[in-house]
């Protein structure tokens, strides 16, 4: 079986791109990841989330609908 590098390439600069959001929204020390429990994805930090296999396109969206304030400077 050949691995595609290519898709997990993807994948990782898409968590890293939420990470960076997150840190430009919430602060670089913030405990928003592992701390804040949003509805939207099922009453799930954005740190759960990811574990369970929810797109970071699709957690930064619930984050900036939670959270509009915050997420303003940096929605999609």
């Amino acid at each position: 079986m050949i691995h595609d590098y290519r898709q997990s390439f993807f994948f990782l600069v898409r968590i890293s791109d939420l990470r960076e959001r997150l840190t430009l929204s919430f602060g670089a020390h913030s405990h928003f990841p592992t701390d804040i429990a949003i509805s939207e994805l099922g009453s799930k930090t954005v740190n759960e989330a990811l574990a369970a296999g929810l797109e970071a396109d699709e957690i930064w969206k619930a984050v900036c609908r939670a959270h509009p304030k915050e997420t303003e400077k940096y929605r999609y």
